[in-house]
């Protein structure tokens, strides 16, 4: 896995940013940070099939509904793939005091660089270290 925002590429360019500040984000839980991150109309999906949040005013609430306390997790990351505005992100999350997770990511970008579309797929690996 590649250190957290490590430079992956001329094509990551955006999506290292983008990340970056998703991560400035999870450790602050202030809106502004949130709201930052995506263009206004943008849908936010906590799992691929759940109903998404949508707009600034529903993926804040979403957030602050589900946000860890600072400090609470490591993140590492690394870039599978980019299709135009769409990246594919793996990442693996470490709760300081809990579980770890697989994650994968779908990122579209808008060209201001936020997101018009997240959606996010977590699975908790086994206790052993198996995924």
């Amino acid at each position: 896995m590649t250190a957290p925002g490590a430079y992956n590429g001329a094509m990551s360019d955006a999506i290292t940013n983008w990340i970056d500040l998703y991560r400035r984000a999870w450790e602050s839980n202030d809106p502004d940070d949130i709201r930052a991150l995506f263009t206004e109309d943008a849908s936010y999906r906590t799992e691929p099939f759940a109903e998404p949040w949508d707009g600034h005013l529903e993926i804040v609430e979403g957030w602050l509904d589900a946000q860890d306390d600072p400090g609470a997790a490591t993140f590492e990351w690394r870039l599978l793939g980019q299709d135009g505005p769409q990246y594919f992100v793996e990442g693996v999350t470490d709760y300081h005091a809990g579980p770890v997770y697989s994650n994968l990511w779908l990122v579209r970008l808008a060209p201001d660089g936020r997101a018009e579309e997240f959606t996010e797929w977590w699975m908790e690996q086994d206790d052993d270290g198996d995924e």
